[in-house]
């Protein structure tokens, strides 16, 4: 008989229809609140998005998972409160990137990593009243390291396949499948994201680190010899684990592979590969391949975008390509209070790595050995976010600039960003003023705080002699002048956190809150929106 092997995770919910994803052991029948869906099998998973309608509207249901007619979750004897699906208004986001699996405690008992900041929400969350559990979760990129495995997985990987490479990283589908299960499986977030709806995006180490940085790397990585079969699996299981909870019952029913895999009666891995396998190679600027999407929370908009598979990497570099961006500002438009920019990547840096990627952007294309060392440096340094594609960077701060200058203007536009492994808030200010207030807010790390000697670094990175130097040098060579200047409003912040946005009306609230060993979270940002020229209060 088969059994739960994760999830159940709630995805994508409205005023009267939610989904939930769930994986099993075997083929099989899930049912909740009386919808039923067959799962499709990938390879050794199976799995099954159940898709729930004709909710009551502005209600709090729990719910239970049944397989084959047999309840499944809750587990037996759990102390956390039953899942529930709530159709009511929404009004906290939590946001947050970069989060890995737990690893072996260190002599002392503690995570090498640092204690989970989303984990130590869950553990808060569980013994407060309903009516404060946020309504939404945006999980940012890096969901996943491929890349950098635990300890207990590369010993998985070595009993798994030996010496084969690459050593330490996985390949398959079966060995992204177990990232998944050992991110996923903690009680506390199994609870969690069984209860508050999660939407996510990818960043590169969901596939491999600098992802997509340029068409050097890409050529570097088709040259190795496992490549394909890790560019194909990466982007399936990304479907599978990730991509298909973003939409609701109405994008999926026009979504053509998906009505195809759940017609499917057997192993549907080669289709979603290929499926993979042709995203991948979709460059030109021309992507039927939308990763992108847009959620709509009553007069806030949630707008995420795909800053890693569909950039252009010849000839003039876009971090998106024409069509993407139509799309993009399309969906950016509209009768709404707040817009909300989901970016794995931050749109704008501390001042002095914003330059420094420009340059380097420039350097690269020189050349002989400048460029070849130019893209050395970028690899070895990251330099690869918004800055680095100074031509999206531009046409991000146009697009940003027209929606908040609107007569209808929301009242704020967030970037909301992850990557950088220190959290900020900064604010935007065009030579023409616009209506709405532009931020961008960065929470990163959520778990994978990095080693304490790098935190002068980012901290130097905001320096603001450091970056008059830098833009002087960029003036220099040429590079167009900033079409938007940017302060930091509050910040660094470092260690494990998680963002969390509080919108009533027209007025919103940033917090961040930093985990800590054996205090649980604690909040050390909090600013109201708009700010309308106040400072940020210290904490």
């Amino acid at each position: 008989m088969a059994e739960l092997v994760l999830g159940p995770v709630l995805r994508h919910v409205d005023a009267s229809s939610a989904t939930v994803w769930v994986e099993t052991n075997g083929s099989c029948e899930v049912a909740i609140l009386g919808r039923r869906a067959r799962t499709f099998q990938v390879g050794e998973q199976h799995f099954a998005l159940v898709v729930i309608d004709d909710l009551e509207s502005d209600a709090s249901i729990p719910y239970e998972v049944a397989i084959d007619g047999v309840t499944a979750w809750p587990e037996p004897g759990s102390d956390f409160p039953p899942s529930r699906i709530r159709t009511g208004t929404v009004r906290t986001i939590l946001f947050g990137s970069c989060r890995a699996a737990k690893t072996a405690p260190d002599a002392l008992g503690a995570d090498r990593l640092g204690p989970d900041a989303l984990d130590a929400y869950a553990l808060r969350m569980k013994d407060r009243p309903e009516q404060q559990w946020p309504d939404a979760l945006l999980l940012l990129g890096d969901q996943v390291y491929a890349d950098e495995p635990t300890p207990r997985m590369r010993q998985w990987l070595v009993r798994r396949r030996g010496d084969e490479q690459p050593r330490g990283e996985v390949v398959s589908f079966r060995e992204y499948a177990e990232l998944y299960h050992e991110s996923w499986s903690d009680p506390e977030i199994r609870w969690l994201m069984s209860t508050v709806p999660t939407s996510m995006i990818f960043d590169d180490h969901d596939v491999r680190d600098d992802w997509n940085t340029s068409r050097i790397w890409r050529e570097q990585m088709a040259a190795k010899p496992w490549w394909n079969r890790r560019i194909r699996a990466g982007l399936a299981s990304y479907w599978v684990y990730q991509h298909l909870g973003n939409f609701g019952p109405r994008e999926l029913a026009g979504d053509e592979l998906f009505r195809e895999i759940s017609a499917a009666t057997g192993d549907v891995r080669e289709l979603l590969e290929d499926f993979a396998e042709k995203a991948d190679k979709e460059l030109d600027g021309r992507k039927p391949t939308r990763w992108s999407y847009r959620r709509d929370f009553g007069r806030i908009r949630l707008l995420v975008i795909d800053t890693r598979s569909g950039r252009i990497l010849d000839g003039q570099r876009l971090m998106v390509g024409s069509e993407e961006f139509a799309w993009i500002e399309e969906n950016a438009a509209g009768d709404i209070d707040h817009l909300l920019i989901g970016s794995s990547l931050p749109w704008l840096m501390p001042p002095s790595l914003s330059h420094l990627q420009s340059l380097n952007e420039r350097a690269a294309a020189l050349p002989g050995w400048r460029g070849r060392l130019g893209e050395k440096v970028r690899q070895a340094a990251d330099l690869e976010h918004w800055p680095a594609f100074r031509a999206s960077f531009e046409q991000l701060a146009a697009l940003i600039h027209r929606i908040g200058d609107a007569p209808e203007a929301p009242s704020t536009i967030c970037v909301l960003s992850g990557d950088v492994h220190h959290s900020y808030a900064a604010r935007a200010t065009y030579p023409n003023p616009t209506k709405s207030e532009v931020l961008q807010l960065v929470c990163s790390p959520v778990h994978n705080d990095p080693p304490k000697y790098m935190r002068p670094a980012f901290a130097l990175s905001w320096a603001k002699p450091l970056a008059a130097a830098l833009r002087w040098l960029a003036d220099r060579r040429g590079i167009s002048p900033d079409p938007v200047r940017w302060e930091k409003v509050s910040g660094p912040y470092f260690g494990n956190s998680i963002g969390c946005l509080d919108i009533t009306g027209r007025s919103a609230r940033f917090t961040l809150e930093t985990a800590q060993e054996g205090k649980g979270l604690i909040r050390v940002a909090e600013l109201a929106l708009p700010m309308r020229g106040e400072p940020t209060r210290p904490l």
